[in-house]
């Protein structure tokens, strides 16, 4: 009820009084931020493992076999193309006398700290399933990252066996708010995504399911989706900014401003005090100045490296960022 009366009073015209309104949000947000949330930054990274010809309708994304984009079409990587991606994103030894065995050690050498095979389509096959748990084992052999899933609307089953597998965190974005979700996709409800989720957590892995901003939502229903994620106990949460991208039906979207995107930020640590709040798609297009607020007033780990359509950000710069903001990081 709080944060709903704090954007109410948000969505005026910009006078002195909204600013000043803004200035105290920031600041609760930053000393929420410095005493509750986690202190080590977490990031991760991903593996587009299939792309393209997705048959649900949302409107937001490039993959669907609906909007007429340019995206790169692939059927499922095998393990040794999974290896390969895995090794170049987490800056594997080159040199034979570095290279460990399967049953070897650390491989990492940076600080990305998680990584996820990510899929199109509504949801793999049962013959897909078995050849990404293969991939799984070999990354579980191969590699000291924690392996994360995100590959559609699973059932209970293929929980259990992606978590022997070797995965403890499984991914499904609820996208945006109950109520405006049917706007964005008819073809899949929320509540599809919210039993792939609880699935998931029966099957004793973790969380990861947040959504994009600037989509035509109001604030108010950004807030909503914070709500929802709250009371289903989510830990780690991607917060993207749309990128519109050609062929879509939101390629037209206009870009929110810093000040919307900060507010964001803001109203989902307070509503998550205790959460990973993750800049994920979209903010390669924000200045620097206002991502380094942004990890002040609120998000503490983030996905790095390239995405799935769209371009990421370089390791370095974020590494250099965290710190600066006081973060740690686990390398």
């Amino acid at each position: 009820a709080e944060a709903m009366e704090i954007v109410r009073a948000l969505e005026g015209d910009g006078c002195a009084e909204e600013e000043a309104l803004r200035g105290q949000l920031y600041e609760a947000a930053e000393r929420v931020t410095q005493m509750r949330a986690p202190r080590q930054f977490d990031m991760c990274s991903i593996i587009n493992a299939k792309s393209g010809r997705c048959p649900e309708d949302c409107k937001w994304c490039a993959q669907s076999a609906w909007n007429s984009t340019k995206v790169s079409v692939h059927g499922l990587l095998d393990a040794a193309e999974c290896l390969r991606q895995a090794k170049e994103i987490l800056c594997f030894a080159n040199s034979a006398e570095d290279k460990t065995s399967a049953e070897g050690t650390d491989f990492k050498r940076n600080a990305i700290g998680r990584l996820s095979l990510v899929t199109s389509g509504r949801r793999l096959s049962e013959r897909e399933v078995e050849a990404v748990c293969s991939v799984y084992n070999e990354l579980r052999q191969k590699t000291a990252v924690r392996l994360c899933a995100s590959l559609g609307l699973l059932e209970a089953a293929d929980m259990r066996r992606l978590k022997e597998s070797g995965v403890t965190r499984y991914h499904c974005n609820l996208e945006t708010a109950p109520s405006f979700f049917p706007k964005l996709c008819s073809t899949h409800t929320q509540e599809d995504k919210l039993r792939t989720l609880e699935a998931a957590r029966e099957a004793g892995l973790e969380l990861c399911s947040g959504g994009i901003i600037g989509m035509g939502e109001t604030m108010a229903q950004r807030v909503e989706l914070a709500l929802t994620l709250r009371d289903l106990g989510v830990q780690s949460v991607p917060l993207n900014i749309l990128h519109p991208i050609p062929g879509t039906p939101l390629e037209h979207q206009p870009p929110l401003t810093a000040d919307k995107i900060l507010t964001t930020v803001a109203l989902f640590r307070l509503i998550l005090p205790t959460a990973h709040l993750r800049f994920a798609g979209g903010r390669s297009r924000l200045s620097r100045p206002t991502v380094e607020r942004a990890l002040r007033i609120g998000v503490n780990s983030a996905i790095v490296g390239d995405l799935l359509t769209t371009v990421g950000s370089r390791l370095k710069d974020d590494i250099e960022m965290v710190k600066e903001a006081g973060f740690s990081l686990d390398f």
